[in-house]
């Protein structure tokens, strides 16, 4: 049975999932993305062995957990310092760590900041290790100056006041069970509710999500601000170019679903994308503001970490989304097997 329960650490009090009595095993710390939950990784820990102590926390604002204010200008690592006290509190490391989307970028934090606590790494489509949205090239070079094009001024206004309102709407495509339709998953879920529930854990506002937004006078006219989520994994405040340097080296795992409309090189969320496809106003071309080639950047990093003698594995799900671990089940626990008894 997978249960909730809290931890009080020194910087705020986390809530986790845990399988019900077991307490010993490999530690697998699974970090769930943005507007989500650990929720997400319940059929992960239930798949997992014996041999294995699954981990599921709710990073700060959502799910259970204490819902501090999100101090953007420090990128990730108001959540990845969240993680690495949890850790501590537990008395947990080195860890099989395995983050997801937005969690994905927490991970590499951690790993960047702390790689003697990390055994093993899984990306699950992550985010750019250069942000989301407002770059170009795979070495991520910014679009504008003030990182204009990414922030919190790319969130549906529709789809921020549905989740503050507790709604999963009805008839809107940007409600937010039809987000995790479309979205987070390239075919149906046996049982969306339950994701649904755990979407609309998220804190809205602007220290939450997405954030408070600065006025631009580059297109689109909003540059990311100092607060909030979306501006947490703005270029001009979450970077990790030099992933290449820590020692000890863990092996990568990164494994993604090849229909992802989110983390992808043609993302339908990134702003410079929508406006090529003429569905932002006002785009100016792709020489001045080309779309955000997210794939193409991770795999250059990671290229580097792996010339510098770290193991790399891609593995690419064909058919799947964004949520590759919850549609594709087998075949993710396959390579995560693969990846945790290999470290």
């Amino acid at each position: 049975m997978i249960t909730d329960r809290p931890i009080a650490t020194d910087r705020l009090t986390v809530n986790h999932a845990e399988i019900e009595g077991r307490t010993t095993g490999e530690p697998v710390v699974l970090v769930h993305g943005n507007v989500s939950s650990g929720v997400f990784w319940h059929p992960t820990m239930a798949a997992l062995p014996d041999r294995f102590r699954p981990l599921a926390p709710d990073l700060r604002g959502f799910g259970g957990t204490e819902p501090l204010p999100v101090d953007a200008t420090r990128g990730l690592r108001d959540h990845s310092e969240d993680l690495l006290c949890y850790l501590r509190t537990l008395d947990l490391g080195p860890v099989h760590l395995v983050g997801w989307s937005m969690g994905g970028g927490v991970a590499l934090q951690l790993l960047r900041d702390h790689p003697e606590l990390v055994r093993s790494l899984t990306l699950v489509n992550p985010v750019s290790p250069y942000g989301f949205g407002g770059t170009h090239g795979v070495d991520g070079r910014l679009n504008s100056p003030d990182g204009a094009g990414s922030g919190a001024g790319g969130a549906a206004p529709e789809f921020v006041r549905l989740l503050g309102e507790g709604e999963p709407g009805a008839g809107s495509p940007f409600a937010p069970r039809s987000v995790l339709d479309t979205a987070y998953v390239s075919e149906p879920l046996a049982d969306p509710d339950r994701y649904v529930a755990a979407m609309l854990t998220t804190r809205t506002g602007e220290d939450h999500y997405p954030g408070d937004v600065r006025p631009s006078d580059t297109w689109p006219g909003s540059a990311p601000g100092g607060r909030g989520v979306l501006n947490s994994m703005a270029p001009t405040h979450f970077r990790i170019d030099d992933l290449e340097l820590v020692e000890p080296k863990p092996p990568i795992l990164w494994i993604r679903g090849a229909a992802d409309v989110i983390v992808s090189d043609t993302s339908l969320f990134d702003l410079a994308h929508l406006g090529s496809l003429g569905a932002v106003p006002g785009w100016p071309g792709a020489g001045t503001c080309p779309a955000q080639p997210m794939v193409a950047q991770t795999r250059a990093v990671l290229d580097r970490y792996a010339a510098a003698g770290g193991r790399v594995r891609e593995v690419v799900v064909e058919g799947a989304g964004h949520t590759v671990h919850l549609e594709r089940p087998k075949e993710f626990l396959a390579a995560l097997l693969e990846t945790l008894d290999g470290a």
